[in-house]
C-alpha cells in the first residue's frame, strides 16, 4: 500500500454511517422504567444535541425491546450511549447490540444509490 492512501474500510469509517442499537429488556420493563426514565431521556436528548442519536423508542405490542438509530463515524457512538444509559446500568436492559445499517434510500440515507441501482 502506498503511503498516505487509506483502505476502503478506513475511508468508510471516516464517513458518517447509520448504526442501530437494539435493546432486549426485562419482562416488567414498562413498569420498572419509570424510576429511570427522566435520566434515560436526558441521556437521549444529550445524544440528539450532539448530532449522534437520530431516532429512538420502545417496541410495543409486546413491549419487549427498543431500537435507537445513531449516526456517526463508527459503532462507538452507539456503544458509548448504551454503556452509559441508565436503563442499561440499572438492569432494565438484559442485552444490547449494535449493527451497522447501510441506508440507501431516503432523504437521510448515508449511501445514496442512483435510480435503478441495486443493493436492497
Amino acid at each position: 500500500m502506498q503511503r498516505g492512501r487509506r483502505t476502503p474500510e478506513a475511508v468508510r469509517y471516516t464517513l458518517p454511517m447509520h448504526y442501530l442499537l437494539f435493546y432486549d429488556v426485562v419482562e416488567d420493563y414498562a413498569e420498572r422504567r419509570a424510576a429511570f426514565r427522566t435520566a434515560h431521556l436526558a441521556h437521549a436528548h444529550a445524544a440528539v444535541d450532539r448530532g449522534e442519536l437520530v431516532l429512538g423508542g420502545a417496541l410495543d405490542k409486546p413491549a419487549d425491546g427498543a431500537v435507537l438509530l445513531f449516526r456517526g463515524a463508527s459503532p462507538e457512538v452507539a456503544e458509548s450511549f448504551a454503556k452509559a444509559d441508565p436503563y442499561v446500568k440499572n438492569g432494565l436492559v438484559t442485552r444490547w447490540r449494535v449493527r451497522e445499517w447501510t441506508t440507501v434510500v431516503g432523504r437521510d440515507a448515508e449511501v445514496k444509490l442512483q435510480t435503478g441501482g441495486t443493493g436492497l
